[in-house]
């Protein structure tokens, strides 16, 4: 918990929830349930340099702070759990590792499975009134979709912030 007292990691976990929640604002709609979204990615780096209770407070921070600027609709508090969930998942599967594809890709299929196909389904079911299990099979070609593309730009970000040493221990406590 010393973590969340020091400055550095405050204000690296702070401009990473701001970069999550302008990317949240970046869709591509395929139908009312269904969009492509990128908000993520800023998690799994809070995840690898933070761990999972930091990972999982920007994820919350991340989508109430979304909401806040530009609110599409009620708050729904559900979108708010998925968020701290994947923010946790990020944080248990890729802090203090190596940076392996096969990591990345285990990591993104968890995430995938709990928060994108059954936590995230589960809420637009409740919100939309309609049938969990046809919305899920809807959503499961978009993850299939997404889950290459996901895994590469994690790969990439990751790989990328594991070489700058500078960043890794400024942000990091031993």
């Amino acid at each position: 918990m010393s973590k969340l007292k020091d400055i550095k990691v405050l204000s690296a976990a702070a401009m990473l929830a701001a970069i999550a929640i302008v990317l949240g604002f970046f869709k591509i709609p395929l139908n009312q349930v269904i969009e492509i979204r990128f908000g993520s990615l800023p998690l799994s780096v809070t995840g690898f340099l933070f761990g999972p209770v930091i990972g999982a407070i920007v994820g919350a921070v991340a989508d109430v702070g979304g909401y806040l600027i530009r609110p599409t609709g009620p708050f729904f508090v559900g979108f708010t759990i998925s968020s701290i969930v994947a923010g946790t998942i990020f944080g248990v599967m890729l802090h203090n590792k190596e940076v392996t594809i096969w990591r990345i890709v285990l990591t993104e299929v968890l995430q995938m499975l709990i928060v994108n196909l059954f936590l995230n389904t589960l809420w637009l079911s409740m919100l939309y009134g309609k049938a969990f299990i046809p919305l899920v099979g809807a959503r499961i070609v978009k993850e299939l979709i997404m889950l290459p593309i996901n895994c590469a730009l994690i790969t990439f970000i990751l790989k990328s912030v594991s070489h700058i040493p500078q960043l890794k221990k400024s942000v990091t406590l031993n």
